[in-house]
């Protein structure tokens, strides 16, 4: 499985995920122009664009991703609150599959501050599987065999409310922040209660530019899983 990062925070997510047969986007939050260059102008090989929830770092960009003939995918409550209809529009309720090619694709619920939030766990017929998981303080669901992972780890507990305390970070923002978005601690706990056996990689995504602290959350997920963990969009 190979993963590579368009754009990952809060100016803008977009992920490649291929499995060398299939292609498919994760988020639409990067401008149509900035993925054709990050994909050497082969968005014909992109057969679907799977989108998590309505907030701009997400979807901002749908409109012209259906307008670049990419067919598009969410749950219902997303579309509707993106108020979108478009003939390469499709909706996925939790829990429910769709085939795109060697990709077999399913939504799952998260917690966070929008109409129909949701995660992906993405399979492929060559023996990998993929669990996407942003913008969301808990993981409710526990997946085996997974091999690779995009995992948000946002903000450090600590660090933030230290930030809080000195005044930097306001404390409704910082409130908004931890019950919308997965902590390192968070992470860690979810990470001791998985199915780690089959695991490969972990890519940790949406780290706050203000509140992460991205070095030492490489270190403490590597020491937790023992696998390469990678800071989405820095060469490693």
């Amino acid at each position: 499985m190979r993963i590579q990062t368009i754009g990952s925070g809060s100016s803008g997510n977009c992920y490649m995920i291929s499995d060398d047969n299939t292609t498919i986007l994760l988020e639409a939050g990067i401008q149509f122009d900035k993925v054709q260059k990050a994909l050497n102008f082969k968005t014909r090989k992109v057969k679907g664009v799977f989108i998590t929830h309505e907030h701009g770092d997400h979807s901002k960009y749908t409109k012209d991703y259906l307008k670049g003939g990419l067919n598009c995918w969410m749950t219902p409550g997303t579309k509707d609150a993106l108020n979108l209809n478009h003939h390469r529009l499709f909706t996925l309720n939790y829990k429910q599959t769709t085939r795109i090619g060697s990709l077999v694709v399913m939504p799952y619920e998260t917690q966070h501050d929008v109409a129909e939030p949701c995660g992906y766990l993405i399979k492929s017929d060559h023996g990998s599987k993929l669990l996407f998981a942003t913008d969301t303080y808990y993981i409710k669901y526990k997946f085996p065999d997974v091999t690779h992972m995009l995992l948000e780890v946002n903000h450090d507990y600590d660090y933030m409310q230290g930030r809080v305390n000195s005044g930097a970070l306001h404390p409704a923002l910082a409130n908004r922040i931890m019950k919308s978005h997965l902590n390192l601690e968070n992470g860690i706990k979810y990470l001791q209660a998985s199915d780690l056996d089959q695991l490969k990689e972990i890519h940790l995504i949406h780290i706050s530019k203000d509140n992460g602290l991205r070095n030492h959350f490489k270190e403490e997920i590597q020491k937790v899983t023992g696998v390469p963990v990678k800071i989405a969009g820095v060469e490693s």
